[in-house]
C-alpha cells in the first residue's frame, strides 16, 4: 500500500492506494502507516495530487558513515558500529517543496539520498532476528547537510537540522511492497546531471541491524523514521566539490519509493 498525504482540488487530505488507484481516506496518514484502517474513500486522478510531506516524524534518527562506497570515497576508516546522530523533526518537508540555503549560514550545503525506515510500533531492546517486524514501511529521504557546520561545531546537530534540510516523500510504501529493502536503488541528480547511482546494497550495516542497534539505546515510537545513510556521490566529496546553491534543482529516487523535485532557494 502507498500512502500520501495530498492537496486535491486545493484541499489537504490522506490518500492511499492499495493497488487501485489513489483512494481519499480520513485518517491520517501516520495513523495508517502504524496499522489504522483507511476506510472507504474516494478514487482521485494521481494527475490532481500534489504530494506534501507524508507526516512530521516524531524523531528522525540518522546513520552516518553506513555505505561501503561512501567510506571509500571519503576515506575514512570503516565504522565498527552504526555511527548515530540526531536529524531535527522541524527539518522534514515535503518532496517538492524548496530547500532554503542560507549562504550567511553556510556555503557548503550537500545532499544525501537515503532509503527512510518507518517504525511501526513502540521499540526497545530489540533481537536482530525480530527487528523488521517492527518495520511499518519505507520512503524517499534527503538528508541535506551543512558540511561546514559539521566541521565547526564537532557534531551534527547544526549542520544537519536546518529547516527544510529533510525532504520526505512523495509517498510512504509499506514494509510488505519491498521485497528486500538491501536491494534498492538509489539516485540523485542535480540540474539533471546524475551525482549518487548507488544501492542499499551497499550499507554496511543493514535495516534490521539499524533497528536493533538503536532500539538498544532508546525506545523507537511509531513513526520514528530512521536515515539508513547515503551511497557515494555526495558533493562535498568530490574534485572539485559542489554545494548547493539558490537555483539549482536536486532530484532523489529510490525505487518503488517515488522521486521528489526540490528546487534550491534562498531566505526570503
Amino acid at each position: 500500500m502507498r500512502i500520501a498525504t495530498a492537496r486535491v482540488d486545493g484541499v489537504v487530505t490522506t490518500v492511499v492506494d492499495r493497488g487501485e488507484g489513489w483512494h481519499t481516506s480520513k485518517a491520517s496518514a501516520l495513523d495508517i502507516v502504524t496499522g489504522a484502517d483507511p476506510g472507504p474513500g474516494r478514487w482521485v486522478e494521481e494527475g490532481g495530487l500534489e504530494y506534501l510531506l507524508p507526516y512530521r516524524p516524531p524523531t528522525i534518527h540518522g546513520i552516518g558513515l553506513n555505505f561501503a562506497d561512501t567510506v571509500a570515497e571519503m576515506g575514512w576508516e570503516t565504522p565498527t558500529k552504526p555511527y548515530l546522530f540526531p536529524k531535527l523533526s522541524s527539518a522534514a518537508c515535503g518532496p517538492h517543496d524548496d530547500i532554503v540555503v542560507d549562504p550567511e549560514l553556510s556555503t557548503r550545503v550537500d545532499w544525501e539520498a537515503e532509503l527512510g525506515v518507518i517504525i511501526g510500533r513502540p521499540a526497545k531492546s530489540v533481537p536482530v532476528g525480530e527487528a523488521m517486524s517492527y518495520v511499518a514501511g519505507y520512503l524517499a529521504a534527503n538528508d541535506i547537510s551543512a558540511r561546514d557546520l559539521q566541521e565547526q561545531d564537532g557534531q551534527w546537530v547544526r549542520g544537519k537540522g536546518l529547516d527544510t534540510f529533510c525532504p520526505l516523500g512523495p509517498w510512504v510504501v509499506t514494509a510488505d511492497e519491498v521485497a528486500d529493502p538491501q536491494r534498492v536503488a538509489i539516485r540523485t541528480w542535480v540540474n539533471g546531471r546524475l551525482m549518487q547511482d548507488g544501492s542499499t546494497a551497499s550499507m554496511i550495516y543493514g535495516v534490521a541491524e539499524l533497528v536493533s542497534y538503536c532500539s538498544s539505546f532508546f525506545t523507537l515510537a511509531p513513526g520514528d523514521v530512521i536515515l539508513s545513510g547515503t551511497p557515494a556521490g555526495c558533493g562535498d566529496f568530490r574534485t572539485p566539490a559542489v554545494a548547493l546553491r539558490a537555483g539549482d534543482v536536486i532530484e532523489v529516487e529510490v525505487a518503488g519509493l517515488g522521486r521528489q523535485r526540490s528546487h534550491v532557494s534562498a531566505p526570503l
